[in-house]
């Protein structure tokens, strides 16, 4: 894919899709759930090139490669660059010599670290099974080409009310925000769910209710290159400390609550009031399908994302 010098100027996309999907059970990355086939991983990409993002980095398994390739990355027009990075198990790119079992990769930290080669200036973090919506991408874009530093950095905030599945607990990153809409503190919670009339956290044998319009990381982040500087420096402490954990996660929230805490940068909590989807389960599917219909009837999107030219290259072209 090209790198003109238009693109070199628009913020990138780094699409976390390197997942296991063990609570769904297959690849739900490359699910089809648009009327041509088209994944929500489709539907980001799309509303990310029209909100003014212009190079797409996908972090996967090595092993998924001409799966990703041949079922997304093709189907994006040539003005698009477009890069892959692998999240696997070598500790050594990152300074850590030590060979450590695991069946699953660190966690989403782990992931954005992974592509670090591949980003050279401001960009933002999505995970590749979550329906986010174009209002998100836009006040992203506008963030990181407008706003954006080493100082100045954002996510969009979702209500958790909004970010729910019927049929189990979700994990998402609990923001604390200050009356300037900026970021206080972020937790990871892994356990989030309904319970009869409230939205709740466990934590061990205690719940916890959170307010449906408490903001909650999507991941959905918006950094410079500065965070890579952050991840390293937090990383091997981390993997040190949880060598005997097969399932310890490297979490993205651990990296701003520790740069807003010390005083590094200040993040920007930027509001959606937006309906999040997603396929946390298999019985999300038909959910899914359904709101991407509604949307799809409502204008939003069109009946077919991208369209097949017949050119000499045999390019696949976005038709806007």
């Amino acid at each position: 894919m090209k790198n003109s010098i238009e693109n070199i100027k628009k913020p990138i996309l780094v699409i976390l899709a390197a997942g296991m999907a063990s609570r769904y059970g297959s690849a739900k990355q490359v699910e089809s759930f648009g009327p041509f086939g088209e994944k929500i991983i489709d539907y980001s990409i799309y509303d990310a090139i029209r909100a003014g993002f212009g190079k797409i980095v996908f972090v996967i398994r090595e092993e998924f490669l001409e799966t990703m390739k041949s079922n997304v990355g093709a189907k994006l027009p040539d003005s698009i660059e477009v890069a892959y990075a692998f999240q696997d198990f070598d500790l050594k790119k990152f300074g850590i010599d030590r060979i450590i079992e695991r069946q699953k990769p660190w966690g989403t930290g782990h992931a954005v670290m992974s592509a670090e080669h591949e980003v050279d200036r401001p960009f933002c973090v999505i995970n590749a099974d979550d329906f986010y919506g174009y209002d998100a991408f836009q006040k992203m874009a506008d963030f990181l080409t407008q706003r954006a530093d080493d100082q100045q950095m954002a996510l969009v905030g979702f209500e958790v009310g909004n970010t729910l599945s019927d049929f189990g607990y979700v994990s998402r990153g609990v923001c604390e925000v200050n009356d300037r809409n900026h970021l206080k503190s972020v937790t990871e919670r892994t356990n989030i769910y309904r319970k009869d009339q409230d939205i709740v956290y466990a934590q061990e044998e205690t719940e916890t209710v959170l307010p449906s319009e408490t903001r909650v990381s999507m991941n959905f982040w918006g950094f410079t290159p500065k965070i890579f500087e952050i991840a390293r420096s937090l990383f091997p402490d981390f993997v040190e400390k949880n060598c005997e954990n097969s399932k310890a996660e490297f979490f993205i929230p651990d990296l701003p609550d520790y740069m807003v805490k010390q005083g590094i940068a200040d993040f920007s909590v930027l509001p959606t009031d937006a309906k999040w989807f997603g396929v946390t389960y298999k019985e999300d599917k038909e959910l899914v399908q359904q709101s991407i219909e509604q949307l799809i009837s409502e204008g939003h999107y069109p009946q077919r994302l991208w369209i097949e030219k017949k050119v000499v290259d045999e390019s696949i072209y976005l038709d806007f």
